[in-house]
């Protein structure tokens, strides 16, 4: 396992300091296999170090924050959309995500397969819904057939917010829509449950829902 320089410059300072000492700082560097240059450069970037350091650490408590936001552990991707959410904004790249994770010791958990889709699979349940409509969205009238997809909004410089949305497809109206700031299931539900509590008594007994 090779050692790290900066880890060989720590022992020889360390060692070069102690009282009873009898090594020069030469004879240190020889034999820890670095170069006196390379030690004293060490020694100038020390408040560097420590300013980094102290950085790293402020980082790391937001990331910290992020990966327990809501309860639930995420991962690098996770933590960087949390991020540019919170308040104020954080923009983080995910590398340096990565890297202080690694540093310090926080792990991303592994995902479990999902176990509603494994019951349908050890069932054999699972199926590609037919495709009713075969695109013919207009023809059934209003309140007939609904659209619904989500999509993200951004002016390029604000933190994205995605969009849930539902609409007429005979009348385009829209029907209903929620924003979120994350890619989670509640949001969707919260669009279906606006849907129905403003348009249940116009919708037809037989309304589909279409999403691709």
């Amino acid at each position: 396992m090779d050692i790290p320089a900066n880890a060989k410059y720590a022992v020889i300072r360390e060692t070069s300091q102690r009282t009873d000492n009898l090594l020069s700082i030469k004879q240190l560097c020889s034999m820890a296999g670095v170069s006196r240059s390379g030690y004293y450069h060490y020694l100038s970037t020390e408040e560097d170090r420590q300013r980094r350091e102290r950085q790293d650490q402020e980082d790391f408590r937001r990331i910290v924050e992020a990966y327990q936001f809501r309860g639930y552990a995420k991962g690098a991707r996770g933590i960087y959309m949390r991020l540019i959410h919170m308040n104020p904004p954080m923009a983080m790249n995910i590398k340096k995500i990565r890297r202080l994770m690694r540093k310090y010791g926080l792990k991303c958990p592994i995902r479990k397969a999902n176990p509603y889709r494994r019951m349908a699979k050890a069932l054999k349940t699972s199926y590609v819904a037919p495709n009713l409509l075969n695109r013919e969205f207009e023809i059934h009238g209003p309140r007939a057939v609904l659209l619904t997809d989500i999509t993200y909004i951004s002016n390029g410089k604000a933190p994205r917010c995605y969009l849930s949305a539902i609409i007429d497809a005979c009348t385009k109206e829209l029907l209903a829509w929620v924003l979120s700031e994350s890619l989670e299931v509640d949001f969707v539900l919260e669009t279906m449950n606006q849907l129905m509590e403003r348009h249940s008594p116009s919708l037809q007994a037989q309304v589909l829902i279409h999403s691709d």
